[in-house]
């Protein structure tokens, strides 16, 4: 009896671990493919399938920087590098001035309407941009923000904002009202408990939208496409496509070479806070 327990418990130890090594290897195939596309020679990328002895998932000529130098050279994905980070950081400011106090709001002091308003205002971030860019324009013309990064510092946190207050409505039920009320009984107003108690222990939850926010920028192309014209203006999910696919030619190296580049940092960091941001972004999940 003993023996087959053993068998049993090894068997489902090691499904485990193949399950696990299985999702390992499909994470991190995207980005193996993309260091491979990014220094392979053109006359190792672009082989015909009837080419039997060429191996697709290998160098089968020496590796080359032709393709980072055509992307750092002849294109401004630097400037575009600047311009995402400039207006991430502006948007993540912007979010959580507002979504956190606003969050907040929703959790304490507005009782049991409170869930229905943060439902009711995460309803707001599942209308598709697709339907607002055209509203959106109209408003960036009578503004003056044409062709200007601040139009996208102005659009961008109404999909942030609302989510993010969701989010945090969320987390901060989920932090113990006795914290506070024993803080306030010490002498301290509401303000002051929200600043010095919850605000510390709710720095997973600010940490979630602020990576949620900066995400965000990163990948949206439709309304950078709207509002920016200039090359030397546009964010990075903008300028590499409109430089590197040209009609029917599509630069592969250069374009795998500004996905790597871009998108190593990202998963870095993602990598440096998964922990809190898993369980801001389940707190936040669970208790909205």
């Amino acid at each position: 009896m003993r023996r087959r327990r053993r068998l049993g418990r090894a068997v489902r130890r090691a499904a485990l671990y193949l399950a696990a090594a299985a999702f390992t290897v499909f994470a991190v195939f995207p980005f193996y493919w993309m260091f491979l596309t990014t220094f392979k020679q053109d006359r190792d990328l672009y082989v015909g399938g009837t080419v039997m002895t060429h191996i697709p998932w290998i160098f089968n000529l020496p590796p080359t920087l032709d393709h980072v130098t055509l992307l750092l050279r002849q294109t401004l994905y630097l400037v575009w590098v600047r311009n995402t980070v400039l207006v991430g950081l502006v948007v993540v400011a912007i979010t959580l001035v507002l979504a956190a106090p606003a969050g907040y709001s929703l959790a304490r002091l507005t009782g049991r309407w409170g869930e229905r308003l943060s439902i009711g205002i995460f309803l707001t971030y599942l209308v598709p941009p697709t339907l607002l860019f055209i509203p959106f324009s109209r408003l960036i013309a009578v503004l003056g923000l044409q062709n200007s990064l601040w139009a996208l510092v102005l659009v961008y946190p109404t999909f942030t904002v609302p989510f993010c207050t969701w989010l945090m409505a969320g987390f901060f039920r989920s932090i113990p009202r006795d914290i506070e009320e024993q803080g306030m009984i010490d002498g301290y107003s509401r303000l002051a408990v929200a600043g010095r108690v919850v605000l510390p222990l709710a720095v997973s939850g600010l940490l979630t939208i602020a990576i949620f926010a900066f995400t965000q920028v990163m990948q949206d192309f439709v309304y950078a496409l709207t509002f920016i014209s200039s090359v030397d203006r546009m964010t990075v999910s903008l300028g590499v496509p409109v430089a590197l696919v040209r009609g029917d030619v599509f630069y592969w190296g250069s374009l795998m070479a500004a996905c790597l580049f871009t998108s190593v940092p990202i998963a870095v960091v993602y990598n440096l806070v998964i922990d809190r941001f898993i369980a801001g972004l389940t707190a936040g999940a669970v208790k909205g």
